[in-house]
């Protein structure tokens, strides 16, 4: 048998560096038994997945040394590796369950499934609806299909309390019950697939053999098990590797912890560190060293090494590593190559230069008019944001909106930002000129800079985003209180 791994990633946002480190270890354990790593793109949900995404994780991977056998962009015989290429294939075999009585149309309309669910948490049950809590007349079931209602194909599972054995290559048997599991559904009314039909279809058509995955879709396991019994399939060898975890123990989130890809490519990590240290996360060489290259890890590879306990991503740990391989690893002559294709290589001057050349009446006046744009976190203080005249509370909700608009854009340009940010300014019925004042000092560090939007347009989404975060930690961050009015009213504009 050839080992055959995958990573899936769904190109909805930002690379996370926590598809990163499912792709690392699915790629050593590949190579360590002479197989195949595999990319797929996991683009189901149309309304999210943007192109630009889906390059972004092509690069940030890349970028970071991770190699793929086949994909999207290299192809392969077991193609195509996009699931939204891939759409005829799940209806006929969602279908097949149908007939087989593994699966049923519903027709229950989403406030009927909230009522249902809300019932069952009120009688103190799990809110997980079987084909019993959601099967309708003959006759409804007629009358909704003659309207033309929509629909969605939900697969069987079992009604009866019991237990599900799900066999782990870390962790060994697993017991999950079956009463929190419920009908998935399996595909959407907009036919569709969902995650669970479309990852197993593929992951059997694609011969995958070992499925190592991160431990928040243990709870799902039971239902791909099912299909696979369903369909008559072998299923794959399940690995579930622990979550990567912020300094507090809490999931790794962007709230506490920068996490996308882009974001330390931007702040001027190696890829080799940044692969190095997601290859701590959780394992250990076998002589314990700290610091290895991608090849090191791959040649020691020993999938038996991984502690089940949550590792911490810890970016000052990270940057202690990255302070290493600057110093151990690269001659002079290398880090100025390194520095030169990082920040001033042709295309930033080139991105950079019209902002900035008005402005300039010496060459020496460049590196200080450009310093927060090859910078990382700024060294802001609650004082720079006085002279503003906004009281504390204006302040916070101001930048707290502006983060929330700006992570909900899918696409990164100047125009882009300038009508999301406009547009939430005149919504608080704020002037654009004292709405953007905040986020000036937040982003540039300071009020006399080149336009707040450019600027946000050259640093890009990863890098803007941090530093509206920093700004708003600097001014004392949102409390919990707070922050809940702000949601309210942030979803009420």
């Amino acid at each position: 048998m050839t080992v055959r791994t995958r990573v899936a990633p769904s190109p909805t946002g930002d690379p996370h560096v926590g598809t990163a480190y499912i792709a690392l270890f699915n790629l050593c354990f590949a190579r360590a038994h002479g197989g195949q790593f595999v990319l797929r793109i996991e683009d189901t949900d149309q309304a999210r997945s943007t192109a630009s995404s889906e390059q972004a994780i092509l690069d940030s991977l890349r970028w970071l040394g991770l190699d793929w056998d086949e994909g999207p962009d290299v192809g392969g015989e077991y193609g195509p590796y996009r699931q939204s290429e891939r759409m005829d294939i799940y209806g006929a075999y969602a279908q097949q369950l149908v007939d087989a009585g593994k699966a049923f149309v519903c027709y229950r309309r989403p406030e009927e499934l909230n009522e249902l669910r809300e019932t069952r948490r009120a009688e103190g049950n799990s809110t997980a609806l079987k084909h019993s809590d959601l099967i309708l007349s003959d006759d409804e079931v007629r009358k909704r299909r003659d309207a033309g209602e929509p629909y969605v194909i939900r697969m069987m599972v079992p009604e009866e309390s019991g237990v599900c054995r799900v066999q782990d290559l870390l962790r060994g048997e697993i017991e999950l019950d079956w009463s929190m599991v419920d009908a998935q559904i399996l595909l959407k009314s907009d036919g569709m697939p969902t995650y669970h039909l479309a990852n197993v279809i593929d992951d059997h058509l694609m011969e995958i053999t070992h499925v190592i995955r991160g431990e928040e879709w243990i709870n799902s396991a039971p239902k791909h098990q099912l299909l696979y019994e369903y369909f008559g399939w072998d299923m794959p060898v399940l690995c579930h590797l622990p979550l990567l975890r912020n300094p507090d123990k809490s999931k790794l989130s962007k709230r506490k912890n920068p996490t996308s890809i882009l974001y330390y490519q931007r702040m001027g990590f190696l890829p080799e560190a940044l692969c190095n240290y997601l290859g701590r996360m959780g394992w250990s060489m076998p002589d314990e060293q700290e610091k290895f290259s991608l090849k090191d890890m791959q040649a020691s590879f020993d999938i038996q090494r991984v502690s089940l306990g949550g590792p911490i991503f810890d970016v000052e740990k990270l940057r202690w590593l990255n302070g290493m391989w600057i110093r151990e690893d690269l001659s002079q002559e290398q880090l100025a190559q390194r520095l030169v294709e990082w920040a001033f290589n042709a295309e930033n001057l080139a991105a950079v230069l019209p902002h900035l050349q008005q402005r300039m009446e010496t060459l020496s006046d460049f590196a200080p008019q450009a310093s927060f744009l090859v910078s990382g976190e700024l060294s802001l203080d609650a004082t720079q944001f006085e002279e503003l005249g906004m009281e504390s509370e204006q302040l916070l909700r101001t930048l707290q909106f502006a983060l929330w608009t700006l992570e909900g854009l899918q696409d990164w340009d100047r125009d882009s930002v300038w009508a999301a940010l406009k547009g939430l300014a005149d919504k608080l019925e704020i002037k654009v000129r004292d709405f953007l004042a905040p986020l000036f000092i937040a982003v540039s560090g300071s009020r006399a800079s080149i336009s707040v939007v450019d600027a946000m347009s050259l640093l890009g989404p990863d890098m803007t985003r941090a530093r509206v975060r920093h700004a708003i930690d600097t001014l004392g961050g949102v409390s919990k209180k707070a922050s809940k009015r702000f949601e309210k009213e942030f979803q009420n504009l």
